[in-house]
């Protein structure tokens, strides 16, 4: 039976988060046990209810249970679910049928009574799949997806430390999604900052993980109110919350890769607030 951890974190507001120190901001916006041999570690956020984790299974495979607080037979009796694959070679098994992932290969499984387990092919290299979750008003099926099937956009230059390409895999031009968005953006060699200029989205929040950042090396996550930042030092396989109010940009000591994850009310990818990057302090 899968080890699963699940941990509960109540919204919080602009106007506490100004006052907070470095532990209460990672405490509250930090996940930083995502991946762990043989368990399925997960936060359910109050911000708009949002569940992010990870599961990598090594000896055992892993079946996705519902938490307690769910109060549900299945974990997506209510709930869709994004899903990547940041490891080895793996398996999604959604009901009676088997997904088969690659490296940065994602599947997205819509509302419905079944169960999800989660296998590797090589328990020497094991797959780490990463996924996020939010409540879904309707059943709309399950879809593996990869990035040909992506809508892909360039951004950035090197010039900028910020070339980057965004693709787009589990959005409404290519999954049935109800609210969740999911995506992978990859930075080029040269480039360490993304997401710049910053922006807000008040209509979703949103979830960053961060992956294929070398051991000694490490990315400082910015967030706050534009006029108010913090900001969060992360290493490899770590996520972080951040919510409608806060911007979510960051700069590393090298390239690297991030998934991130939205949900709210509005699933126009293109809906952002944008701050100059002059008027950020």
């Amino acid at each position: 039976m899968a080890k699963i951890n699940c941990t509960v974190r109540q919204a919080s507001s602009n106007l506490d988060a100004k006052h907070y120190d470095t532990a209460r901001l990672r405490e509250e916006y930090l996940v930083e046990n995502v991946m762990v041999p043989d368990e399925i570690n997960m936060v359910y956020s109050m911000f708009d209810r949002i569940i992010t984790g990870g599961a990598v299974p090594v000896k055992h495979e892993l079946k996705l249970e519902a938490p307690e607080i769910l109060r549900a037979d299945y974990f997506t009796q209510r709930r869709e679910i994004g899903i990547f694959n940041v490891g080895g070679p793996g398996t999604v098994q959604v009901g009676d049928d088997a997904y088969h992932l690659e490296y940065k290969e994602a599947i997205y499984v819509g509302r419905g009574d079944r169960h999800v387990i989660f296998k590797s092919d090589d328990p020497e290299h094991p797959a780490h799949f990463y996924f996020c979750s939010a409540t879904a008003h309707r059943e709309t099926g399950v879809k593996k997806v990869t990035k040909k099937d992506a809508v892909v956009m360039h951004l950035g230059s090197l010039e900028e430390a910020n070339e980057r390409t965004i693709n787009r895999l589990l959005v409404k031009e290519v999954v049935p999604c109800c609210q969740l968005q999911m995506g992978m953006t990859e930075l080029a060699p040269g480039s360490t900052w993304n997401t710049m200029p910053a922006h807000t989205h008040n209509r979703r929040m949103e979830v960053y993980f961060y992956f294929e950042v070398p051991e000694g090396d490490a990315v400082c996550h910015f967030m706050g109110e534009p006029q108010e930042t913090r900001h969060i030092w992360m290493h490899n396989e770590q996520s972080v919350i951040s919510p409608q109010w806060s911007i979510h940009s960051a700069c590393a000591t090298r390239n690297y890769t991030f998934i991130w994850g939205m949900c709210g009310e509005n699933d126009d990818y293109n809906d952002m607030d944008w701050c100059a990057t002059k008027d950020l302090k």
